[in-house]
């Protein structure tokens, strides 16, 4: 499994007034991230940071503002660009917390030791993640992402443990 460098945090899906501000769609589970970014590249353009000059909110979308981008048609070529920050860039995690990108590919498999598959996917709900996992034959398992089914996710061993319930792995 090779680290991930970057991430996707959002999406600018229009442009907000006449001056060259953005609005995002933020893909973090915490909005108010874009409080303390300074820098971010659009796409797979990691060469040209741009710089963020000032942030706000409006409901559930950040309202940016991008030095250098001073008029609408400027913002509006931004349209549809995927916003990415480097994992320096990235915010600070808790003990027991993990970037989604980090545990993609890692061994899944039950508290008595069956090995299930690997985890494919992580679908974000309002309510908790789902995750995916995929075994040899390339059959799913949805597996809600809480604790009474999945008590263990160790980085290090690149392993998930999960305590399925009758019907979850059929």
């Amino acid at each position: 499994m090779t680290q991930v460098t970057h991430f996707k945090i959002g999406k600018i899906v229009n442009t907000q007034g006449l001056k060259g501000e953005v609005r995002v769609y933020s893909y973090t589970d915490d909005i108010n991230r874009f409080d303390d970014l300074e820098e971010f590249y659009i796409g797979k353009d990691r060469e040209n940071p741009l710089e963020v000059e000032r942030v706000r909110y409006k409901g559930n979308m950040v309202i940016m503002k991008i030095k250098g981008i001073d008029r609408i048609e400027d913002a509006e070529k931004l349209r549809d660009k995927f916003i990415y920050v480097s994992r320096e860039n990235s915010r600070e995690l808790d003990e027991d917390e993990f970037f989604v990108a980090d545990i993609i590919g890692i061994d899944v498999e039950t508290v008595d030791g069956q090995y299930v598959g690997k985890l494919a996917e992580v679908l974000q709900y309002a309510a908790n993640d789902v995750y995916v996992v995929k075994d040899e034959n390339n059959k799913e398992y949805l597996i809600p992402a809480v604790m009474q089914f999945v008590p263990t996710i160790d980085i290090n061993e690149k392993k998930m443990i999960i305590n399925p319930i009758k019907g979850m792995l059929d």
